[in-house]
Order: C-alpha cells, then structure tokens, then sequence
C-alpha cells in the first residue's frame, strides 16, 4: 500500500481481509477485525500483543526485537555499541560498564535529527539547488554571449594580422615592381643600344664585300677597320640585370601562439557540485596557512595591488608604469605599460575579463581590449580605486576638485549612481587618497579607508550601514586599512598595513571574527580566487601570498 495514497484505498483486516476492521495491533502493525483480534491476542508466536482501536493505531512505539534473543524486545540503547539491546542483554554482563538508556529516548533523539534534517534539507538546501539550477540558463546564456565575444576578438585579433601581413606583402611586391622596373629600363637600352651597333655590322659587312669585289686600290688604302670598336663594344654592352633574393625564416608556430595571442586556462573544475552549494556554512582553518610563495620581478619597486584575472593567473601592480601578469608558479606572461606612462592608482578585473586601471594623471579609466590600451571613462576630479561589480558596472572612488571623496557608478562612461553622504550629511569618507573598494556578494559597497581607520560599508542603494573601528589589542592605535575583498560566504577580509600586519576577516554586518596572521609583511593588495584562496600582495618583499583560511 502507498503510504502517499492510502486515504483512497480500502482498509481492510491483514488476516481475513474483512473491509473496515476495527482494531488494529500496534506490536505487529497490522489491522484486525473483531473475529481476528481475539485470535491474534491467543497468537503465542509473539510473547505480547498490543491490540488497540483501529483510530489509536501507532500510538505504541515498534520496539525492535533483539538479534540475540528472539523472544525479547528491545527496550534500551547501548550508548558505547550504539545499538538496541533487551534486558537480557544486560544481565548477561555483555554490556557490563556500558551506559545504557530507554530506547525511546534514544528514538526521540533520532526524531528530533530527522526533523531538524528535514527542515534544513526543505528550507535552506533545496532551495539553494533550485536557486542554482534556475541560474544555469542565465549562466549558460551568458556563457555563449562571452564565447561569441570571446570568439569575435579572436577574429578582430586574425583581422588586424591578416591586415599587417597584406600590407608588408603588398610592401614587398611593390619594391619587387620597383626594381623589376628599373631592370627592363636598361635592358631596353641596351636592346637598342646592340641593334644599332648590329646595324653598324651589317653595313660594314656590306661594305667589305664591295672593296674586296673591286680593284680599287684608293678604296682598299682608305679603308679603317672596326674590329677594335665592335670587340669593345660587345664586352662592354653586356648588362647584369637581377632580381632582389627573397628569404625567409621558417614558420615557429609556438612564437607565433605568443606574438598572437594567448588563452588562459579556466580553472579546473573539481566538482560536479557548485562552488556556491560546496562552499555552504564553510568551517575556518584553524590555523590558516600559505601554501603558495610567488616570487615576483623585484624587492625594489614597491608591490601594490593584485588581481586575480582567474584561479591560474593574477595581474599586479607596482609602484611603477607597468602591469604585469603572472601564473601561479611566478612566471611572467605579460607586460603592458600604461597609457600615460605613469604608474596606475589601482587595477581590477571586469566580469569579462578585461584589465581596467586608473590613470590620475590623465583623470581617466583606461581598459585593455585586445593588447590596446583604451580610454574608457574620462573623470572629473581624481580617479583613486577600482572594482567591478556582479552586474559589470564600475565602482570607481573618485576625489573631486574640493578634495571631497565619493563613489562613483559607471554603467560603460555613464553615471549611474553617487555616493557621498550618510543620512545626517555627514561625509562617509575621509579626505586621503587611499581609498580601496570592493563589492560584496549582498550587494554592499565596502571602502577601506586609510585616511578615516575605517571600513565603511553602505548597501545598493548608498545608505550607510556600518562603520568598523578596531584597535589593536597590543598598541591601542587603530588599523590602518588598506587592501579590502569579501568572499564566496560575504565576509569582509581587509589588511592592516602599518600597525598588526594581519588580515581581519569581518562578517556582512560588519561583526569581528579572527585574524588570519601567517607573519605577513606589510600587506597591501588583496584578492581571492573562486576557491577563496587569498592573495596577498607585500609591499616591502615584492612577493605574493597565497593563503587558505577555509577548511
């Protein structure tokens, strides 16, 4: 019988299949009519019976019957062997020393788990499957989109080649033209040149023949040869005429990868399961450790931010007018200099994959399509940090020509939104120019301001939600905040550059939960990978670490 239909099938007795019995035995869950009842109470098969109105039906716990001794129910629960056992159980010494309790006990426990199981499976689990699964067309929408525009700059890519390559052919054949040109100049001059001195030849010819015909002896001492002339003519009328030499060196596919282009690697997926149902309620390290050291180009240029373009590659910026891309394994894989020659305040990457930067010197966000350096936003004021948000938008710290600091919303170069003020007036940021910025998963802008000691934190709409201070236990001074990213479960990690050295790992509303201190030096720029791998950028050793703090 479905248990999920058993409203709509015929109850009837288990022993003579009489509709509508009115008992029921709660020890052998079965139904029994009246007749059946009185026999089933004489069954001595089971040692009791329990037989109750059909309407009280499994109102009496099924008590398990015991595996050693068949005739016996079960009515404790060995808490050390965690299994059901019978009172002889216990007199026969076996459990002896063992803490043995009521089995209903031990079953509401279990009870009081299923539920709890139940109602978490049932209000939070499923529900984040069905939110994750009703996101996979956006994303696999999303997916073909990037691809086509991935694909599309391939093409552009191929195009801009295939244009330089046309030119220098085009370049080449015209200087073969050229010399071509020259060449049948002269060889038509000397054509001519060699037909008349033919002619010449021809008419001596002639004249030869008519002296040596006659007796002319005035015509034979007159005569002059030509011999020496035309000798000398035929050696020096011959022209060397050539063509240029073409060579070329053979085709090295690998130098041609690197000169075109190159695709980083997505990161390996390492489960079936998405990264937002595996990294539900996540458990801190108890120790949080560094598990990767990159060593970068310098110890004498200061490091200062870094960007993780994905889990194989990180962009950095130094104290300098490059920005440089690096694998995990430290080795460079490109280098591209600003457009002003400058050095950049703060770099990030879109959702798309491109690097933007921002150039204080030109008042300008400036982002990297297809290994050109583009203006994408021109500011008024001074451009400081930089970060990209879930709906591709630009967060942009700007400090005007009043030295008031703001966040600005960019939609591509229009202005979406202006955040300055709290709901008193008051300014939300301090007047420095160390402003970092960065998006939560919630939505919330969180700044790290250097200058005001604080991470301040409004939400999508630019009310102010909180305002963390913390001092450090053993100095009394406050933190000094500089870099600033949140993470897969919407926690705010931010470092103290100047007093503790540590990174402080604060919750969505803005409530302390530890430090992650592996002896870090100087810590500025932050960023995480899809895993919530944390990179830190040292300013002082030029290295980046690379840190796990969750389990």
């Amino acid at each position: 019988m479905d248990p999920r239909h058993s409203a709509q099938d015929v109850v009837s007795c288990h022993l003579c299949e009489a509709h509508v019995p009115p008992y029921f035995c709660d020890i052998c869950q079965i139904n029994l009519c009246k007749t059946c009842a009185g026999e089933h109470l004489l069954d001595e098969s089971q040692v009791v019976h329990r037989v109750l109105p059909i309407t009280q039906r499994r109102s009496t716990p099924n008590y398990p019957k015991c595996s050693k001794h068949v005739t016996k129910h079960c009515e404790l629960h060995c808490e050390q062997c965690d299994i059901p056992i019978c009172v002889h159980c216990v007199s026969s010494g076996e459990h002896l020393g063992h803490r043995a309790v009521d089995i209903l006990e031990n079953f509401e426990r279990l009870k009081e788990k299923l539920r709890n199981d139940l109602q978490e499976l049932e209000e939070s689990i499923y529900p984040k499957y069905q939110e994750i699964a009703s996101n996979i067309p956006v994303q696999i929408a999303e997916l073909n989109q990037n691809a086509k525009k991935l694909k599309s700059e391939i093409s552009k890519r191929g195009e801009d080649w295939h244009k330089e390559i046309d030119t220098i052919i085009n370049k080449m054949q015209s200087d073969v033209n050229e010399v071509e040109s020259k060449q049948l100049t002269v060889l038509n001059e000397l054509r001519d040149e060699i037909n008349d001195t033919m002619s010449d030849i021809t008419k001596n010819i002639a004249d030869l023949k008519k002296i040596l015909d006659s007796n002319d002896v005035y015509r034979n001492s007159e005569y002059k040869s030509n011999i020496a002339k035309f000798k000398t003519q035929s050696t020096t009328s011959k022209r060397n005429v050539s063509l240029p030499i073409f060579t070329f060196q053979m085709i090295n596919t690998d130098e041609l990868f690197k000169k075109f282009g190159s695709l980083l690697a997505p990161s390996k997926m390492e489960s079936i399961i998405p990264a937002e149902i595996s990294a539900l309620d996540r458990p801190l390290l108890d120790v949080p450790k560094i598990i990767t050291t990159i060593d970068t180009r310098s110890t004498t240029i200061r490091l200062q931010y870094v960007a993780c373009l994905n889990d194989e590659a990180i962009w950095t910026k130094w104290d300098f007018n490059s920005i440089d891309l690096y694998d995990r394994n430290g080795k460079l894989l490109r280098s591209i200099q600003t457009k002003s020659g400058y050095t950049p305040v703060d770099i990030a990457v879109t959702k798309s994959g491109s690097l933007v930067y921002t150039d204080v010197f030109r008042h300008t966000v400036n982002i990297e399509r297809r290994s050109q350096i583009e203006d994408l936003i021109r500011i008024s004021g001074k451009p400081l940090s930089i970060c990209s948000t879930s709906s591709e938008d630009l967060l942009v710290m700007v400090k005007d020509w009043t030295n008031k600091t703001k966040v600005v919303r960019y939609s591509g170069s229009t202005i979406k939104q202006s955040i300055q003020f709290d709901n008193k007036n008051q300014p939300l940021y301090s007047s420095g120019e160390i402003q970092n910025i960065c998006e939560n998963k919630n939505l919330d802008i969180c700044v790290a301001d250097w200058g005001g000691c604080a991470v301040v934190v409004v939400n999508l709409d630019g009310n102010f939600r909180f305002r963390y201070n913390c001092f450090t236990s053993t100095t009394n001074k406050p933190f000094k905040p500089y870099g600033i990213v949140t993470d897969s479960q919407s926690c705010i990690l931010v470092g103290d550059s100047r007093v503790s050295f540590c990174i402080q790992i604060l919750d969505k509303d803005g409530q302390f939960i530890r430090n992650i201190d592996c002896g870090l030096l100087h810590p500025m720029g932050l960023c995480v990978d899809s895993r919530d791998n944390l990179f830190v950028a040292e300013d002082r050793t030029g290295k980046i670490k690379k840190i796990q703090y969750y389990t």
